[in-house]
């Protein structure tokens, strides 16, 4: 009945009689927006620590980036709601879209912002390359990936793949824009399988110059970032014949436009058109018709052509002069997963902020409306992602790491958790986007709220650089070949995080407490225990096909199932660990407890989430049944703090949306 006569109220009171004053929207009491910030307790431990674990050395850059975009009219600034906000211009064209990427570009370019990008040297050097690329994407993604194909892809071929010649020639035109690079691999019918490309390369020895050739509409070049408007030149990755004999895929310097931006000679591009997200890059479609280039633009650091034609190479075999061949590219996943670490939290922070001032129903008549973040239910739709991105996060921070520091050695080790991490990351921020979508409601389906639209600008993530699916298989490949071959040596197993196989299986309790849940020993015995017993049941399952006489590939086709489990399983793990490696760093005292809170939501929504660990009995149900508990509990633990930790994203109100903040003001009549 109390019900009833609440809901008779509301009803009676729209049918009271307007006010005599024409003056209505100011005399009727309206919501009115809270500052988060003047409501939710203090977390306790400080924010900027927390910040220097996310972004470590590269902040002092990080922000000087931030800064230089929200102080130029070209990032498109608009106040709403009494603050100013930067977005991408997503409501133009496809043209303007490209052309404010460019002038955005040679805005950064006059400042100086890069200035020695080839020349700063060893680890500092490749962390602050990263940090440039990760940070303007996180105002656009097309920003991001327009630069990241002229430096990483194009610079970076040119870098590792090139020789002290290519580096002479094309380093300082490079970084000044003079040439505009783009790169092209991809073809309308090969993706993944670059060994499959059919672009083909010729030497003429009596005019020292090779010839490309695209033989079959399937082999146009496909999806080509800066190849329909921008690019001078490309990188073009072809078979190369000698005297008959194909010598695999090889890398070429190519010129596809003049000074003046006219199409060179014996050379077709067309428009890929318009796409549901990165419109702001000009992907083109390429077609070679016999264009003739010199001897000396074949990047030639494994292989090279002597003038009388013959194929020079100190790496034999042919599988060893691919891997070494496409080793250096690792860097375009290593930027895809940090990148998409910042997007998701663009998502979160705006998503979390909305919460934290967004009230909806009263839970008992004439007492105020509830906080979003207050229901138990939504806080289970954010804070688990929170923590998550926390984890991912500073598993991106351990990647850029092995790899600014990778060796010959451990070249193996950064393309096997490049491609695992590529593909956690990217399924992560796709996840959270959505989630962060549907928990802002109908403000999510705004553009100028980013959180609906940023889904649509980095879908492709999931894609380029490597389908998630396929690295999976890669990644439980390469898991395999280890286990095998430290087998076949006899010696314990060595690299990839491996080493626990060397030791007893661990044991998981068979009833489950809270206080277990949240131990770090039991969270990596459980992560182990699923990782080895994939690892073995995949050993199992390939050698049972093997007996039966089936053809390797074969078998890799029909063992995918177990295969995308186990790379997950290994991805989880490391994920763990690095975290559990960060924390180590960090004293006793609040911001270590904290931290201790996210590692257990992460892990245990892992636990819930992953139907792996039911499917092959790692949980029992009743186990099963406490871990779902535990989110919960951890979920109301972490409420607190939640406006802490988006804080300690340290990304600048501009680059959120308007609802993040006084979401009332920035939609008032005024505002129209």
């Amino acid at each position: 009945m109390d019900r009833i006569n609440f809901r008779t109220q509301i009803i009676s009171g729209h049918l009271q009689p307007p006010p005599t004053t024409t003056d209505i929207l100011h005399v009727i009491p309206c919501l009115s927006y809270t500052p988060p910030e003047l409501t939710e307790p203090e977390s306790g431990f400080n924010t900027k620590s927390l910040r220097k674990l996310l972004d470590g050395q590269s902040t002092d850059i990080i922000d000087y980036i931030f800064n230089l975009m929200i102080q130029s009219p070209l990032f498109s600034p608009k106040n709403r709601g009494g603050k100013v906000f930067i977005a991408p211009d997503y409501n133009h064209s496809m043209e303007h879209q490209r052309e404010m990427t460019m002038r955005r570009i040679g805005y950064l370019r006059d400042l100086g912002l890069f200035n020695g990008w080839f020349e700063k040297p060893g680890p500092d050097g490749d962390l602050w390359r990263f940090a440039m690329a990760e940070t303007v994407s996180v105002f656009d993604h097309s920003l991001g990936i327009k630069l990241g194909v002229h430096f990483f892809l194009w610079g970076g071929a040119l870098r590792f793949m090139g020789t002290k010649r290519h580096h002479d020639k094309w380093f300082n035109p490079t970084e000044t824009f003079e040439v505009k690079g783009c790169f092209a691999m991809t073809e309308l019918g090969h993706g993944s399988n670059v060994r499959g490309i059919e672009t083909i390369t010729r030497y003429d020895a009596s005019t020292g110059e090779f010839i490309i050739n695209t033989p079959y509409e399937s082999a146009q070049k496909y999806w080509i970032g800066g190849a329909a408007n921008h690019a001078t030149h490309t990188i073009v990755f072809s078979q190369l014949e000698i005297n008959g004999v194909n010598e695999g895929v090889h890398a070429f310097i190519a010129q596809i436009r003049d000074e003046k931006g006219n199409v060179c000679p014996n050379v077709r591009i067309a428009d890929c058109g318009h796409k549901i997200g990165l419109n702001g890059v000009d992907n083109g479609r390429i077609w070679f018709d016999n264009l003739r280039i010199p001897r000396e633009n074949l990047l030639n650091s494994v292989a090279d052509v002597s003038p009388d034609g013959k194929y020079l190479s100190a790496i034999k075999d042919p599988d060893q002069r691919f891997a070494a061949f496409l080793a250096p590219l690792t860097s375009g996943r290593v930027t895809i997963a940090a990148s998409s670490m910042n997007t998701t939290k663009v998502g979160l922070a705006t998503a979390i902020r909305y919460a934290l001032s967004r009230r909806a129903f009263s839970i008992k008549p004439n007492e105020p409306e509830v906080l979003l973040l207050d229901y138990p239910s939504h806080q289970r739709r954010l804070l688990p992602l929170l923590s998550k991105t926390y984890a991912l996060s500073f598993a991106s921070n351990y990647l850029k790491m092995i790899y600014v520091k990778r060796t010959p050695e451990s070249n193996k080790t950064v393309h096997v958790v490049s491609s695992a991490l590529k593909a956690v990351l990217t399924w992560h921020c796709m996840r959270t986007l959505q989630e962060c979508r549907e928990a802002c409601g109908g403000q999510g389906i705004k553009t100028e709220n980013h959180v609906g639209h940023l889904k649509s600008e980095y879908d492709v993530q999931l894609t380029f650089e490597g389908d998630n699916n396929v690295l999976m298989q890669q990644i439980s490949k390469a898991l395999l070949a280890e286990f095998l071959a430290a087998k076949k040596r006899n010696k314990p197993i060595k690299g990839l995080g491996l080493e626990h196989l060397n030791k007893p299986a661990p044991v998981i309790p068979t009833l489950l407490t809270s206080s277990a849940l949240r131990t770090a020993q039991f969270q990596t015995d459980i992560f182990c225990l699923r990782e080895r017993d994939l690892l073995q049941r995949f050993v199992t399952e390939v050698a049972q096909h093997q007996a039966l006489g089936e053809s390797k590939e074969h078998i890799f086709t029909v063992t995918y199932q177990i295969a995308e489990d186990l790379g997950r399983a290994f991805a989880d793990r490391l994920v763990l660990q690095t975290y559990l490696d960060v924390e180590a760093t960090v004293p006793e005292g609040s911001l270590k407890n904290v931290l201790g809170l996210m590692r257990s939501m992460y892990t245990t929504i892992v636990l819930e989430e992953d139907a792996s660990f039911l499917r092959y009995g790692y949980l029992s149900t009743d186990n099963a049944a406490v871990v779902r508990k535990e989110v919960l509990k951890l979920c109301s633990e972490l409420r607190p703090h939640a406006l802490s930790l988006v804080g300690s994203f340290g990304i600048p109100d501009a680059f959120l949306g308007p609802i993040a903040f006084n979401w009332v003001d920035a939609n008032k009549w005024s505002e129209v």
